[in-house]
């Protein structure tokens, strides 16, 4: 039985407006279409009738496409001309986008408009039905080539979290900030697609490479994709749901936004390479959305702080049991508790609802359909504050993607396939226990393994633990590896210990930084649970606004501070200090750790070993000096993961070896290889090699 989105269907057919409040007059349909020129023009149609309640679905007004004269093949800009909620009484009135458009064009303010915050939503006409459509009548259209059983299970993922925000580094300024696109990004998946914005990065995105298929992740996430108010952040401030954004969607240069047409060709391309498609949703607040005057009072709460008695204002979710006020964070709060009856856009019959909810179900729904999500990632989820909400958003979503397993005729292995993390930085370990969500994102391993590469302890713990806690998770009460995502860098670079790696360890000498960067990645990579890391960390990127502390601040680079891959073709240039050309010093050792991190994401995907949660902490040595670990991962019947850590000065010398007595034997016809040198061991040295300050070395068997 297909799963419907009452809504979605209807748009084939009319122009709706979902209103549970209630409306002084009829909300009418401003409609025209577009000029060409700089700018570009509104040519409006006629007046049109004014839409009509729906009988029998209290909320819902509909005006038939068939009525307006539309002509075929033509795409049309719209708004919806209703009640302002936040006037007066009566009240005034105000064009919004259609809240369920699936394209939006910010170059077209509503006729008349004093600001342009609700931008025109977008659509075609075409066989006398209307078709969702970029501003030139472009199209997402996905093919589905690729079996979803040969895309990667949970437990063998690596995800690579990308913002939009990018930079160049240009010789004798500072690197140069802008927004990339859908296709640049599917420049760096894609090696027959050239880069839009970043074309000058045709050494790293260009035709003949797949930037990401050589580093060997499976998994793109991208931060927030959905039409987002603000020229581009990093995306958190949502403003039309079921449109992609677009921003993302406009390559300079073009006559028009492409961002369906070019997110779909973006996710063509993450398929074919047989990496998965995460999605960022931000279903706890939206910035200017039509909502905010459409009806405010049934989807959003502005204040929660003069509100105390309302079950919207709190959060919910954390680890102690305590609740805060929730925080917009400038935005404006969705409400998920409050109730109406209503026409239930999902359901397509009346009920006793929460809109918002029933809104972001649609929202969602159109993103599982039309661009084939395969993972969510939820922000802020003690924000959204209403684990029921949270539990049906997860089971749709989920319902949505078995959908599309069983409709490609496959059988078992669409569960292991698909995954909904939320963001919650204390840890709430009931959210998994109640099944609400299938898993966190895991803050622990970031500070642990932050403190253990400086050497340090972290949360109440002696050094051995705080090391023992990040590699198996399980031992703060996580059940299983695939309901952790472990990071030792992502997107929210703002805090103490929370910047680039290369940032947070620049006062270092340079040999100290960079083997610190590597032993931070083998422990994120032979951890359990599923490794993700922030886009630029595989080379060591910096941050370029920071304070002299080396903090990130909101106003200072958090989510503005961009991935700079030029810093990837740097070279030395020896008649310059390293203050003069700080690029250019530290350019052979970024292509030092890509490789080191190529090599490891490589072992980490195909390992059945690191795949499993079963974990052995075989060897601790903390005499005289000494923070040396090793342990084993990986079931008995596996080919076993040995790792070797030393999180201290101590080394011993190149002819001197450091025994671990409890290192296993060799079975008859293998041989130990060292993974990250890809060498042979000695079969004299096994268990005995040498060891270096801060280093990591990872042995598996092979046959001889």
């Amino acid at each position: 039985m297909s799963i419907t989105t009452d809504i979605l269907d209807r748009r084939a057919r009319e122009f709706l407006v979902w209103s549970p409040g209630t409306q002084s007059q009829a909300p009418r349909l401003v409609i025209g279409e577009l000029t060409p020129g700089n700018p570009p023009t509104l040519v409006s149609l006629p007046a049109s009738p004014p839409l009509s309640p729906v009988p029998g679905l209290d909320g819902l007004w509909a005006l038939s496409a068939a009525e307006l004269g539309l002509a075929d093949n033509h795409v049309y800009h719209y708004w919806f001309e209703v009640d302002d909620s936040r006037s007066g009484n009566p009240p005034g009135r105000v064009c919004v986008t259609d809240p369920f458009a699936c394209s939006v064009d910010w170059r077209v303010c509503p006729p008349g408009a004093r600001d342009c915050t609700q931008p025109a939503a977008v659509i075609a006409f075409r066989g006398g039905a209307l078709v969702e459509s970029d501003a030139g009548g472009e199209r997402a259209e996905l093919p589905s080539s690729t079996p979803l059983d040969a895309l990667p299970p949970n437990s063998q993922l690596v995800i690579y979290e990308l913002p939009t925000a990018w930079a160049l580094s240009r010789f004798g300024s500072s690197p140069e900030r802008d927004t990339a696109t859908f296709l640049d990004v599917a420049a760096l998946v894609d090696e027959e697609i050239a880069g839009a914005n970043f074309a000058e990065l045709d050494q790293v995105l260009g035709k003949g490479k797949s930037y990401l298929s050589d580093l060997g992740v499976n998994a793109l996430e991208l931060l927030p994709p959905a039409d987002s108010f603000f020229k581009r952040e990093w995306g958190y401030d949502t403003s039309h749901y079921l449109a992609p954004d677009a921003e993302l969607g406009y390559p300079e240069g073009d006559a028009s936004p492409t961002a369906n047409r070019d997110l779909a060709t973006l996710v063509a391309s993450l398929h074919r390479k047989r990496m998965r498609f995460f999605i960022d949703a931000v279903i706890a607040f939206a910035r200017e959305d039509p909502y905010n005057h459409l009806d405010s009072g049934a989807f959003h709460i502005d204040d929660p702080s003069t509100a105390l008695d309302d079950p919207d204002a709190w959060t919910s979710g954390r680890a102690d049991g305590s609740r805060q006020l929730r925080d917009g964070f400038g935005s404006t709060l969705w409400r998920y508790a409050s109730r109406s009856t209503t026409y239930d856009p999902i359901s397509g019959s009346i009920g006793k609802v929460s809109p918002a909810a029933q809104f972001m179900l649609a929202y969602l729904s159109r993103w599982m359909r039309d661009f084939q999500v395969d993972g969510l990632r939820i922000d802020s989820v003690e924000n959204v504050a209403n684990w029921e909400f949270l539990t049906d958003f997860k089971n749709r979503a989920r319902g949505l993607w078995n959908e599309r397993w069983q409709s490609a005729g496959l059988g078992e292995g669409a569960d292991e396939r698909f995954l909904v993390v939320g963001e919650e930085l204390t840890l709430p370990m009931e959210l998994l226990r109640q099944n609400v969500i299938d898993g966190l994102w895991n803050e622990d391993f970031q500070s642990r393994v932050r403190a253990a590469i400086l050497g340090e302890n972290t949360g109440g713990d002696d050094f051995e633990w705080t090391v023992r806690k990040a590699i198996d998770p399980r031992l703060i009460g996580f059940s299983d590896g695939a309901q952790i995502v472990n990071y030792v860098t992502k997107h929210d670079v703002e805090g103490f210990r929370h910047e680039r790696l290369f940032t947070m360890l620049r006062h270092l000498p340079d040999d100290q930084i960079e083997r610190r960067i590597k032993l931070a990645f083998v422990c994120l990579l032979t951890a359990v649970g599923i490794p993700m890391f922030l886009a630029g960390e595989e080379f060591a990127d910096r941050h370029d606004l920071f304070d002299e502390d080396g903090n990130v601040s909101q106003g200072g680079g958090k989510q503005i501070d961009p991935v700079n891959y030029s810093r990837l073709l740097a070279q030395h240039n020896p008649n310059l200090t390293r203050e003069q050309d700080e690029d250019g010093w530290y350019g052979d050792m970024r292509r030092r750790i890509l490789a080191y991190v190529k090599t490891l994401v490589r072992f980490r995907t195909h390992t059945p070993a690191l795949s499993a949660n079963d974990t052995d902490f075989i060897w601790s040595d903390f005499g005289d000096g000494k923070r040396v670990l090793a342990w084993r991962r990986g079931r008995p019947a596996d080919v076993p993961v040995i790792v070797l850590a030393n999180f201290s000065d101590f080394g011993s010398a190149p002819l001197t070896d450091y025994r671990v007595p409890t290192w296993p034997g060799t079975p008859t016809g293998k041989k130990w290889v060292e993974i990250t040198q890809q060498r042979d061991v000695n079969p004299a040295f096994v268990g005995r090699e040498a060891i270096f300050p801060w280093e990591a070395k990872v042995y598996t068997l092979r046959d001889t």
